[in-house]
């Protein structure tokens, strides 16, 4: 199997600054992760609690051999967001990665990161980011691996999957936490802290449907990717994301790490992870062409009818039970 890198995505969630930090520092320690995301891209209110962190945690993990990417924001509105980028813009050291495309004309030029949250669906976009400086690309996680393919195969860029962690599904102005809360944005008193791994939404059936997490809709399942790894480097990807969450995850590293070495089978691996996460239900439908909350491919923990090829599945697979109902997470 080709050498793949892990890289730890940024921390989605509002933790406690200490608890940010110390996350960081067994980081740090986990041989096994190659490349670190840090900042705050969900919400600019998060940011005075992690922003002053920042330099002497990434001074940390690259003399733990890390490469450093610092993640702008997704949906840079407000002045302070702006003056935020010119901050980024002065960190050494470090790759800048854009979500948004309105800060893509301000690294133009130079080496940078493009994030899931820019759609890059099409050999000529990635191209393109490509000629302007981008040189490690994550793609957006609702793409099946026939057009993950065709896009690796653009040169000029390693190209990065979403393969664990909730599935990022919309952006808003509004935070879902706050009104929740009966309060306003601006006095939200960060709600979106008391859901360290989003908050967990029901449809009116009572049976689990998304996530939320302050300004950001989630997918309830748990993306993985684990049983995906071979086709996934043969389709020529050069790295997977682990978006962080509070499970064990230098032992989520550990496990997609044994997978590409082959150290563990992809079936032994889903085992333990599921049972790292016992209350998660996990998905990889996108990388199937499938809905994704769907689950594809045998495994011990599958459960429901398995579809026929004639369904439309290109393997045996299953809907997780727990996230049946979240036909809106197959929508970009």
């Amino acid at each position: 199997m080709p050498p793949i890198a892990l890289t730890l995505g940024p921390i989605l969630f509002h933790w406690p600054a200490d608890d940010w930090a110390a996350f960081y520092r067994r980081v740090a320690e986990e041989p096994y992760i190659d490349r670190v995301c840090l900042g705050d891209i969900v919400c600019s209110k998060r940011w005075p609690f992690v922003h002053h962190l920042i330099p002497e945690t990434a001074a940390l993990l690259r003399r733990a051999g890390k490469q450093v990417v610092v993640s702008a924001p997704i949906l840079p509105t407000l002045p302070r967001e702006r003056a935020l980028l010119d901050e980024l813009l002065r960190l050494p050291d470090v790759l800048i990665e854009a979500n948004d495309v309105s800060t893509l004309a301000r690294l133009s030029g130079r080496p940078h990161a493009i994030g899931p949250f820019i759609n890059t669906y099409n050999e000529g976009t990635l191209a393109h980011f490509v000629r302007h400086g981008a040189r490690l690309v994550c793609l957006p996680p609702e793409l099946p691996i026939p057009s993950i393919r065709a896009l690796a195969a653009v040169p000029g860029a390693a190209v990065e999957v979403w393969a664990f962690g909730r599935i990022p599904i919309a952006i808003s102005a509004r935070c879902y936490h706050a009104r929740l809360h009966h309060r306003s944005k601006d006095s939200c008193l960060y709600a979106c802290g008391e859901d360290r791994d989003g908050r967990p939404v029901e449809d009116l059936d009572g049976r689990p449907f998304m996530a939320i997490n302050g300004v950001q809709t989630l997918s309830h399942a748990y993306a993985s990717a684990i049983g995906d790894i071979e086709d996934l480097a043969a389709a020529g990807v050069r790295s997977l994301r682990l978006s962080p969450h509070t499970a064990e995850m230098p032992a989520v590293a550990r496990l997609f790490r044994g997978v590409i070495d082959g150290t563990i089978s992809a079936q032994e691996a889903h085992r333990r992870l599921a049972a790292l996460i016992p209350a998660a239900a996990f998905c990889n439908g996108f990388l199937h062409g499938r809905p994704g909350h769907e689950r594809v491919g045998p495994h011990p923990l599958m459960s429901g009818p398995r579809p026929s090829p004639a369904d439309g599945g290109p393997t045996a697979g299953s809907r997780c039970d727990a996230d049946r109902s979240a036909s809106a997470s197959s929508q970009a």
